[in-house]
């Protein structure tokens, strides 16, 4: 069973900087396709970015040049270092993983962390 414990939310001012970090259980993370994705009020969830186990990253458009996802192996961490935020990057952020070398389908998720952007 995997689980995955997100931390790091909180309130900044806009143009500020956040890290959340999403922390794994499993003996698999190094082979899992990690992801972060969120859920702003009244909206759908979104994919915000993504990392295969081989390091290869996905970002959407919105957070391009913004937002860098990294992970590390040896402490089975995710991360999602978050710059430039904007009123609009408000919302409940949650990690995701798959056994898939895809962000296609993510099977785990975690409880989430919020992030709250004032202007």
């Amino acid at each position: 069973q995997v689980q995955l414990v997100e931390s790091g939310g909180g309130l900044v001012q806009a143009g500020g900087s956040l890290t959340l970090s999403c922390a794994v259980s499993g003996r698999t993370f190094s082979t899992y396709t990690m992801g972060w994705f969120r859920q702003a009020p009244g909206k759908e969830r979104e994919f915000v970015a993504a990392v295969t186990w081989d390091r290869f990253t996905s970002y959407a458009d919105s957070v391009k040049e913004r937002f860098t996802i990294f992970r590390d192996n040896a402490k089975n961490l995710v991360n999602l270092q978050m710059n430039s935020l904007k009123p609009e990057d408000t919302a409940v952020y949650y990690c995701a993983a798959t056994p898939r070398r895809s962000w296609s389908q993510f099977d785990y998720w975690g409880q989430g962390t919020q992030v709250t952007v004032s202007s």
